[in-house]
């Protein structure tokens, strides 16, 4: 063991060397020329323009859509126009002309064929709507382009006392993807400036925020380039908010790891005047603990790929292969410039040799003597916290629907409520049955027996033998009341067919649904089993991972109990997401074993001369701070999701952000301290013995 121990040391000495020796500008300039040639040759893809795909390609809804297209008019999917007066009046008859007027406009728009279906008006006559087809095949901003293109023509011309809206399954993708229009480039900016502003706070510096910043910045870019490539490659489903999400990480975790490394060599400044041997040292030291919590994020992102939701897999990958490349550059190309540039970046605060050692004195050094000298009450007093917060997920719904995506106004949304109010529930939007044909009448019949249908229409046969029926429910759209429907009409119909399918925006919302509920059953287990396997593998003791692993989960639901409650019942969004819980507990664990790591690898470095007691507190001491700065950059980059237009981006924003700092202050300043006297050289073994710790244990 100990052999393997001065195996890595030695390798990490060697690296150290490398990226700190008078020619490792050099190092810096290659990866740099390889990142420009990276973005030059593969190019930004189109990736950030796609909506999300969380409906799974097995799912049935799934199955139903694709089959649509052996239908007439399959190539074509409609988009709803919606008219109503401005002071909300009966609509005249001029009105239902300049409505048909509008639909004319629209269809010629789109030079999509098919027979015309004439303006309809609401019983209340109050609104009318009319379908427009549009292929298909669109997607992303071109589906955006095509749906604006159609609003235009809409309103070209129209009475001024008129109001229209475009609304349909159709007008709802293009409504998320121009959300994304312009999103990747404010949320970098905001970002940018976030993290350098933090950086300036942190280092006191005018000069030194400028070079981690850039590095990252630059790392940023190749990553995603080189993320949606290989999605691409891998043939999963990038888009917009796995983009979105990639560069968060990249920015935040790229900037602890930063944080730490320079950390490390301030630190060794105060020891030595050889700026070059210091940050050799640095490299020596941080790199294991950088390389050991990346390894840990890197693996538990990648078992988003046990997933079922395409945009949820594709996100592993992506996010994945961006942290790797964060940590190689920060690892491989900010030493060299740091070495290029020398201690003078600190400037007006440049570190001496022979100044106070961190470690023992200061702010950080007398909370942890505090939190040690009370164990037992402080444990109990923040473990009862936590749990308490962790109650808020009793009260937070789960499940947003199609029209509640939106943190601001969406012309598809004001469309969709306008016929909800004037129009029968699914009359708009009717669940759609695929059945053989030569079974037609049993189907029609299951159909029209299952408790929630309203009425059943065949809408045409295919070539393949194949009959689709249009199917009107009574239930309000995406609701528990749809959902049963939708469970009991699969089952009469899988009774009478059982290769007939149910598909149409209710079943998709179920299924997506009962997605993200196995997901959850999925992926969390396998992200715990690759936390505390990395944690073995690092700290090669029976108790400690476990211990460290229970109290990050403890606060990550601490953190989602906290933030959903913040969600629903603060900010008023009506639920969760469905992939909100999964996506936050994923970052909070893995996020929250970095700094874990940061803290018990140099508690390890110091327990042998100083004890359990006395190795924990110097650890808090030495790590404090920048376990602090990093923490509170997170947090404040996680939040700065909340500029994307999508409640979901927002809602992982609050929830990330929250448990971040849960995890910064409560957590590693307080609870994994006091575990840890509590438990003494126990906490160690078998890595450490009692007797190779030192005998002031306990002083």
């Amino acid at each position: 063991m100990h052999r393997g121990l001065e195996s890595t040391r030695s390798s990490w000495e060697r690296i150290g060397d490398l990226v700190s020796n008078p020619r490792s500008w050099l190092l810096a300039l290659i990866l740099a020329v390889i990142g420009g040639g990276l973005l030059g040759a593969i190019g930004q893809g189109s990736s950030a323009e796609q909506s999300p795909v969380s409906l799974p390609p097995s799912a049935e809804s799934a199955k139903a859509a694709a089959l649509l297209k052996e239908f007439p008019g399959g190539e074509s999917a409609p988009v709803i126009l919606v008219v109503t007066r401005t002071d909300g009046a009966t609509l005249t008859p001029g009105d239902l002309a300049a409505a048909e007027a509008a639909r004319g406009r629209m269809v010629a728009a789109t030079g999509v064929g098919g027979p015309p279906i004439p303006v309809t008006s609401s019983d209340d006559g109050k609104a009318a709507l009319a379908p427009v087809p549009i292929a298909a095949t669109l997607s992303g901003f071109a589906l955006s382009d095509e749906v604006q293109g159609l609003r235009d023509a809409a309103k070209t011309g129209l009475p001024a006392d008129l109001t229209v809206n475009v609304t349909g399954g159709p007008a709802f993708g293009a409504d998320i993807a121009n959300a994304f229009a312009g999103a990747n480039i404010t949320l970098l900016a905001v970002t940018g400036a976030v993290v350098a502003l933090l950086l300036i706070v942190t280092y006191r510096s005018p000069v030194l925020w400028l070079v981690p910043l850039l590095v990252i910045a630059f790392a940023d870019r190749v990553a995603a380039v080189l993320g949606s490539a290989i999605a691409d490659a891998t043939g999963l489903a990038a888009d917009g908010s796995t983009s979105g999400i990639t560069s968060v990480l990249v920015f935040g975790a790229g900037t602890n790891y930063a944080l730490l490394l320079i950390s490390r060599y301030r630190e060794e400044l105060r020891h030595t005047s050889n700026h070059r041997r210091a940050l050799s040292t640095a490299v020596r030291f941080a790199g294991p603990a950088i390389a050991a919590s990346n390894a840990t994020v890197v693996l538990a992102l990648l078992t988003l790929l046990f997933a079922s939701s395409p945009s949820t897999r594709s996100l592993g990958v992506q996010a994945a292969s961006g942290l790797l490349v964060a940590a190689v550059f920060v690892l491989l190309a900010l030493p060299p410039l740091l070495a290029l540039f020398g201690p003078k970046l600190f400037w007006p605060f440049i570190p001496r040799a022979g100044t106070e050692e961190i470690a023992d004195a200061g702010f950080w050094h007398r909370v942890a003597d505090w939190v040690s000298r009370h164990a037992g009450r402080v444990t109990v007093a923040a473990t009862a916290v936590l749990v308490v917060l962790a109650t808020g997920l009793l009260a937070t719904p789960v499940g947003l629907n199609q029209i509640d995506q939106f943190r601001v106004s969406a012309d598809s949304v004001a469309g969709y409520r306008t016929l909800s109010a004037h129009f029968p529930s699914g009359l708009t939007d009717p669940t759609r049955v695929i059945a053989s044909t030569d079974k037609s009448t049993a189907v029609d019949q299951a159909i029209l027996a299952t408790p929630g249908v309203v009425s059943a229409n065949p809408a045409g046969r295919s070539d393949t033998g194949l009959t689709q029926w249009q199917v009107v429910i009574n239930a309000e759209p995406a609701s528990a009341a749809a959902f049963d429907t939708i469970a009991a009409l699969r089952d009469s119909v899988h009774k009478v067919d059982p290769g007939g399918l149910v598909g149409g925006s209710d079943a998709q919302a179920l299924d997506s649904g009962n997605a993200a509920v196995r997901d959850r059953w999925v992926v969390i287990p396998a992200i715990l089993i690759v936390v505390l396997a990395v944690l073995y593998v690092l700290l090669r003791a029976a108790l400690a991972p476990v211990v460290l692993v229970a109290a990050t989960v403890l606060s990550s639901m601490a953190a989602l109990g906290l933030g959903g409650w913040v969600s629903v019942h603060v900010l008023g969004f009506p639920a969760l997401d469905n992939t909100t819980p999964l996506f936050a507990f994923l970052f909070l664990v893995a996020l929250g074993v970095d700094y874990t790591i940061f803290l018990v690898t140099r508690a390890r470095e110091e327990t042998q001369e100083f004890g359990t007691r006395g190795g924990i507190v110097r650890a808090v001491s030495a790590t404090g701070a920048v376990i602090t700065s990093a923490g509170i950059v997170l947090a404040a980059v996680f939040t700065v999701l909340g500029v994307l237009p999508l409640i979901v981006m927002t809602q992982l924003g609050i929830i990330v952000g929250l448990g971040i700092l849960l995890d910064t202050f409560v957590v590693r300043t307080v609870v994994i301290p006091a575990l840890f006297t509590l438990i003494g050289p126990a906490i160690w073994w078998p890595a450490f013995t009692r007797s190779e710790i030192d005998p002031r244990e306990g002083a």
